[in-house]
């Protein structure tokens, strides 16, 4: 009877880890908020061809004031405020809507911060990249809201000092330095740029290419 015994127990510990197992695939920690999906990569490689290749234009004339940002989305939230909660997990806000707590990955270099003063709000396609691409033609309407867009896959809460690094370098010049992260950027490169009818050039194409036919 023992052994019977012990097979029946033993069946139902299997049962009950089994069960445990499922509640917590069901209930485990939420998935990371993300900036809006960005196109494919076959799209990517579509819309990368349609671009047109030109030499970087002047920086002449630029200023970051020229972009307004960050402007207020709704109630007491502006921009940057909007992305900490979305691209946060357990963010909670004050009355001012100024984050107070929170956890956020970075999906540029992998880190995780519970601070929101150690987090930018990385443009993907830099103010001044535009700028240099055709963005110094458009109206400040125009470039408020592209500087502001929650749309596009433009707007990301990284680590600021990675940000920082990256200042306005273009995919031929700047890349995350996590890896796996590079197929997801060099998409929301191409699709920003797409939607804006920004240019690019020889050098930012071919390596835009080049990393996208690793995807």
């Amino acid at each position: 009877m023992s052994g019977v015994y012990a097979r029946q127990r033993a069946g139902a510990l299997a049962v009950l880890t089994a069960t445990a197992a499922a509640v917590s695939l069901l209930t485990g920690p939420p998935a990371q908020a993300a900036p809006p999906t960005p196109i494919s990569a076959t799209t990517a490689r579509t819309y990368l061809g349609q671009l047109t290749v030109k030499a970087e234009g002047s920086s002449t004339g630029y200023s970051r004031d020229k972009f307004p940002h960050w402007i207020t989305q709704s109630g007491a939230c502006n921009t940057r405020e909007v992305v900490l909660k979305r691209d946060g997990t357990n963010v909670q806000q004050d009355s001012s809507c100024a984050a107070t707590s929170g956890s956020w990955y970075s999906p540029y270099d992998g880190a995780t911060w519970t601070a929101a003063s150690d987090l930018d709000i990385d443009h993907v396609v830099a103010l001044a990249e535009a700028w240099r691409s055709g963005a110094s033609s458009w109206t400040t309407a125009q470039r408020q809201t592209f500087a502001n867009d929650l749309s596009q896959p433009q707007l990301i809460a990284v680590t600021d000092n990675v940000n920082q690094a990256k200042s306005d370098l273009d995919p031929a010049e700047w890349l995350p330095p996590r890896t796996a992260y590079t197929c997801m950027y060099v998409r929301m490169w191409v699709d920003v740029k797409h939607h804006y009818g920004l240019s690019v050039d020889s050098a930012e194409k071919n390596a835009l290419t080049s990393a996208l036919s690793g995807c």
